[in-house]
């Protein structure tokens, strides 16, 4: 049998595409994640004879995501297709291309939420609290300095300028998802660490470059570089766990969440569009809590 023509799936998917990009200027991480969605669910729709967007129902949807479960793929990632394939129709409808959203009220598979991992209080002091006149560790630490002070996503600390820190009044002015900006507070020992690193800065900038964090070569850092080198110092540190600087953001939260427990200072401060994601820091609170219980209260202990 004769596979359908794939060209008005893909023109429209195109145009989707250009529109995030330069509409709503989302990552290119993002976009690559809309992308390869979508493709897929394009490939399973030229499998069913379904040739335009429009002719997609929710049966469909159904269909497509209970193949999926059978694959063996989690709730979560199958929550993100159907999140990209709704966005894709909300579009359409726009643009008068469709007139229902049959990815609307569909709701996958539940899976047992995974926490993020966190640093404690001791493993972050064997990280940070050992200085280095060595310039590229003044770097790092000045970098993971910054991840931890202030909650910063890989993405939005290697596009930072100059003009974005202010050490005086200790504020850097962050652009996260969605080109939304966010202007955060920076702890002392990170402000400290990054006057450090600005004076050895200037012995290693390129004419012109604008970045606060470059690379040897005195450009802009790439994301791979930072998360390269903060695995190298935390291997030569003899931290046990393998960190990344996302696990530095999780850390900024958890521990921010377990001083204050304010729910909506942290959601502003991380730059979460919804107070659901930020909620996943009680559960880690909550977590310590019950070891607590169960190592302190009487009725908790089980008798050897």
């Amino acid at each position: 049998m004769n596979m359908p023509s794939e060209a008005p799936l893909q023109i429209w998917l195109n145009h989707f595409l250009n529109h995030l990009r330069h509409e709503r200027c989302l990552s290119p991480h993002t976009l690559s994640n809309y992308q390869r969605d979508l493709q897929r669910i394009k490939a399973w729709c030229l499998t069913q004879n379904i040739v335009a967007w429009a002719d997609l129902t929710q049966p469909h949807v159904r269909s497509f995501i209970a193949m999926r479960h059978r694959q063996g793929i989690s709730g979560k990632s199958l929550q993100r297709e159907l999140s990209s394939l709704r966005t894709l129709f909300r579009y359409l409808q726009r643009e008068k291309q469709a007139e229902n959203n049959p990815a609307q009220g569909v709701r996958p598979p539940k899976s047992q939420r995974k926490l993020p991992s966190v640093l404690d209080a001791d493993q972050l002091g064997c990280l940070l609290d050992q200085p280095s006149d060595e310039p590229l560790t003044v770097r790092d630490l000045a970098m993971m300095e910054l991840f931890y002070s202030s909650g910063l996503r890989l993405s939005e600390l290697v596009s930072l300028n100059l003009t974005n820190i202010d050490l005086v009044d200790a504020i850097v002015e962050v652009t996260g998802k969605g080109d939304k900006t966010r202007r955060v507070p920076v702890g002392e020992k990170a402000r400290q660490s990054l006057e450090r690193w600005l004076i050895v800065r200037a012995g290693m900038v390129s004419p012109d470059e604008s970045a606060l964090f470059i690379s040897q070569r005195g450009k802009r850092i790439s994301p791979r570089t930072v998360q390269q080198r903060v695995h190298k110092l935390t291997q030569e540190r003899g931290v046990p766990t393998d960190v990344h600087p996302h696990m530095l953001r999780h850390s900024f939260a958890s521990h921010l969440l377990e001083s204050s427990g304010d729910l909506r200072a942290v959601q502003e401060l991380l730059g979460h569009a919804d107070i659901s994601t930020t909620q996943i820091y009680t559960h880690l609170d909550f977590q310590h809590l019950a070891k607590v219980y169960d190592k302190a209260h009487p009725r908790a202990r089980r008798k050897k």
